[in-house]
Formats: structure tokens, sequence, C-alpha cells
């Protein structure tokens, strides 16, 4: 299925609008939007999208609206797609840069905010439990959530050194996958 220009605009730019908690909570709904409701790309798609841009640098909500755009219609769907999900947020700072001052201490916005925070943790469980199904059913997957967990969490290792790892561990399982393969 080859959506419009537009299309893909619009379903970026509700994404945009209507999700809070940054990129990593956007990714929930880009794939619900994608792959379940309109069903512009296949849940395998979409996890190889996910996978490249969590390994680019830069915001991933970006990073896979324009790779998602990209693989749907090349450079325009990229162009469509990143500017339908950073339109909203540009609009926003610019009404809030605008009336900052008078909207800072009102209760309705701390308000606001605190309930907003427990729903980001839902929509990031959520999209745990879609995107684990695609994960391999093999002792090295295991080996490589749990050093991640452990690596992240407890040793604070940053992320980028973790995903360098796991791509460098991937290749190198590969490799020996295919050579006890000849």
């Amino acid at each position: 299925m080859n959506p419009s220009i537009w299309k893909l605009f619009s379903i970026f730019f509700r994404v945009g609008a209507f999700t809070f908690g940054g990129g990593y909570a956007m990714v929930p709904i880009i794939q619900k939007e994608l792959v379940e409701k309109s069903k512009i790309l296949t849940n395998d798609d979409f996890i190889d999208i996910l996978g490249v841009c969590q390994s680019m640098p830069g915001a991933i909500a970006t990073n896979v609206s324009a790779y998602a755009g990209y693989k749907i219609a090349r450079y325009k769907g990229a162009l469509a797609c990143i500017l339908g999900t950073i339109s909203p947020s540009i609009i926003v700072i610019l009404v809030i840069a605008r009336f900052y001052q008078h909207i800072i201490n009102m209760d309705s916005i701390q308000l606001f905010f605190l309930g907003v925070r427990p729903a980001i943790v839902a929509l990031l469980f959520v999209s745990l439990l879609k995107l684990l199904p695609s994960v391999p059913k093999t002792s090295f997957s295991a080996f490589i959530i749990v050093f991640a967990i452990i690596a992240l969490h407890w040793l604070a290792i940053h992320p980028i050194i973790v995903i360098l790892s796991c791509m460098i561990a991937g290749l190198i399982s590969e490799k020996r996958r295919e050579s006890s393969l000849l």
C-alpha cells in the first residue's frame, strides 16, 4: 500500500500532537498507526526500522519518522513524516514561549504533567509487550537482553556503548553461525 504524502504527514502530525513524554513514548503510537491501523508497514519492517534508528544519533521519534517515511515513499515520504512529527512540537513551543510567565505556576499545568507521567510508563510497557514476540527466542537474545539491562540500569553504562556492544556481539555471533554452517 502506497499512501499519499499528505496521509503520511497527517499520520505523523497526529502522532506528534497527541504523544507526550518524548520520542520513546511516540514509538508505540507510530507502530499502531503504521502497522496495525493503516497496515502500511509489517511488524517486522517496523522492528527493523526501530533497530536501525536506535543505533543512530538524534531523537528516536524523528529518526523513526524519517526512516519509515523513506521506506514508504522515499525522500518525499521522509520529509512529510519528519515535518508531521516536529510541527506540533514547534507550534506548542512557540505558544508556550509566548505565554510562559503566565502559565508556569498554574496548578492545572502541574496536575496535567502529574497525570501524564504514569501514562508514558504504560505506553512504553505496552510497546515492549508488542515488540517482544518478534525477538528471536534464543539463548543469545536472552543474553543480550540481560546484558543490556544490567549494563544500562545497574552499571550505568552509556546507552551508546551498550548499543554498540550489542551490535558487535550480534555481528560476531552471526559470523560464527555462518562459519559453522560451511
